[in-house]
């Protein structure tokens, strides 16, 4: 039966559990980067499912792998094999550092297996994370996720062994190493702590420190990853070795997946039955991932999230330029935030009203994570916007 928007939006606030501050519309269908709500408004989406659809909506290659493979199989469980998560792992793996995965359905699954695995390879009980990290909502993965607000209603039930350390200052992971510690977790770009970019020498610092003291490097890429920071993931942009990385998000294109890699050596830490999952890695997702990152090669898109990513920052410096309000422009590719002198949810809510969706992290930092296949035009469209 139909229901017009104010039903639908009656309906969610009297049967969900009340979690979300949704923005006011009832999105409807998509195609490229736009989408159309269910009153008709058209969008140009810069937010992409926060840095999900990749290759934006409706992408013909996407719908193609999803539509072939529901006839075929879409579960399997992990009793089995099945080609797509196979043929994958086989794509993926020699174009990173990395010798093993295991497959997990989100970001917040992916690094809970990463610390679960640091944790049984070394035998160590402490994991360095940053503030203003963000690594998922289990309790696990909040206990290392440096924003005190997810984290405040659940201290008292929150795993010990996590020591947070300012982003991006050295001495303080320095200061935080003990015999015990295990690993450092850190995003190679902030993402939801307000698109924080570190310095190389930061980077070059702790791999100096990871080898000196034996201690493992997790890298959470799951919103850096797969072209979003103009490089297939951001660690490349600072050259960094890690041991073991998680990625979700980009990687199926909008079908739910994630999962963590690791190094020949680290992967060993994990036999039989040490770590499972029912969903992760099955046929479905699996063939959605192929299709994206084959789409993501062959349509050059790392190039163009850097082309695109150096126009669109350059235009927003012009912005700089003429309004204080705007503090700072900072990012890599089409992963970039705008730092304001003021709370930046008003703009998000004048943007949308115009036809643009974005959203605002860490209070006052307009963040834009468009698809990939993004092109000039629609920046220029976004810059003309007047939001004042």
């Amino acid at each position: 039966y139909f229901m017009n928007t104010n039903e639908l939006i009656e309906a969610e606030d009297k049967y969900f559990i009340n979690t979300f501050a949704r923005q006011p519309i009832v999105l409807d269908h998509g195609k490229g980067v736009k989408v159309w709500d269910k009153d008709g408004n058209e969008y140009i989406d810069m937010f992409a499912g926060i840095a999900v659809n990749a290759l934006g909506h409706a992408h013909p290659k996407l719908v193609n792998a999803l539509q072939g493979q529901v006839e075929k199989l879409i579960h399997v469980s992990n009793i089995y094999y099945n080609e797509p998560a196979i043929e994958y792992a086989k794509k993926l793996l020699p174009l990173t550092e990395f010798d093993r995965l295991f497959y997990a359905n989100s970001g917040a699954e992916a690094n809970e297996g990463a610390i679960k695995l640091a944790l049984k390879y070394t035998g160590k009980s402490e994991i360095i994370t940053a503030k203003d990290s963000f690594h998922g909502r289990t309790l696990l993965t909040l206990a290392a996720t440096g924003h005190e607000e997810y984290r405040e209603p659940y201290l008292k039930n929150l795993p010990q062994g996590f020591i947070e350390v300012p982003y991006n200052d050295i001495e303080a992971i320095k200061e935080a190493i003990s015999d015990e510690t295990a690993a450092i977790m850190l995003e190679p770009i902030q993402g939801e702590g307000g698109v924080n970019v570190p310095s190389k020498k930061y980077f070059d610092e702790i791999a100096e420190i990871c080898a000196e003291k034996d201690i493992l490097l997790i890298l959470d890429e799951v919103q850096t990853g797969f072209g979003r920071c103009g490089t297939l993931f951001a660690h490349e942009l600072f050259d960094i070795k890690a041991d073991i990385m998680t990625i979700a998000k980009g990687v199926g294109g909008g079908v739910p997946m994630g999962a963590f890699l690791a190094t020949e050596k680290v992967a060993g830490g994990f036999a039989p039955g040490d770590h499972g999952t029912t969903f992760g890695g099955g046929p479905l997702v699996c063939a959605a991932a192929n299709a994206v990152l084959d789409t993501i090669l062959d349509e050059d898109l790392l190039e163009n999230s850097k082309k695109v990513g150096a126009y669109f920052k350059d235009k927003l410096n012009e912005l700089k330029e003429k309004h204080d309000k705007i503090v700072d422009v900072r990012g890599h590719g089409l992963m970039i935030g705008v730092e304001l002198s003021e709370s930046g949810a008003g703009y998000v809510d004048k943007l949308r009203e115009m036809g643009f969706l974005i959203n605002c992290t860490a209070g006052n930092v307009l963040r834009f994570v468009p698809p990939l296949i993004i092109t000039n035009e629609e920046i220029d469209k976004l810059r003309s916007a007047k939001t004042e």
